[in-house]
């Protein structure tokens, strides 16, 4: 008889991966839309924060999001009407430019942040130990630059581990 492969402690993983994801999304994106924000622009304001003088070239912001080009540029066109981010011309490269977080952008963080990490601690980091909540991080960071090696592109070495 063959191995039910359905029932691979793979697919389980992955499942329970995604369902945790799924959950935490959507309580994350009803808390973040009451305080106007979708969860890309609140994943761009966040990468911007924590880049070298909150700001990122275009390019390296939508690896980091994990959004094309025209994705990401839409989105900053949105967030640059909102005020919550502006573009700044890259002096080295006339072609590129970079996506930097204002004022308004910092506010709405500030604003935004202290329910967002409540709900954070209360569904996700505080259901785990510090011992556990140190090997998960190093684990989903493993995980994270396997799958998605983009994801600190021009960040620097002490920003990469934060992301």
């Amino acid at each position: 008889m063959t191995e039910n492969l359905a029932d691979d402690p793979r697919i389980t993983a992955i499942g329970l991966l995604f369902e945790v994801h799924a959950g935490l999304s959507a309580r994350f994106a009803t808390q973040l839309e009451e305080q106007g924000l979708s969860a890309v622009e609140f994943e761009v304001l966040m990468r911007l924060r924590r880049s070298p003088s909150h700001q990122l070239r275009m390019t390296d912001l939508a690896a980091q999001v994990t959004l094309s080009t025209s994705g990401a540029t839409r989105v900053v066109d949105r967030m640059v009407r909102d005020g919550l981010v502006c573009r700044r011309a890259c002096p080295t490269d006339r072609r590129s430019s970079y996506a930097v977080l204002t004022r308004a952008g910092q506010q709405r963080l500030d604003e935004t942040l202290p329910r967002h990490l409540r709900l954070i601690e209360h569904w996700f980091t505080g259901q785990l130990d510090p011992a556990e909540l140190t090997a998960f991080l190093d684990t989903l960071r493993r995980l994270r630059d396997a799958v998605h090696p983009g994801a600190t592109a021009g960040s620097d070495g002490a920003m990469a581990h934060g992301s």
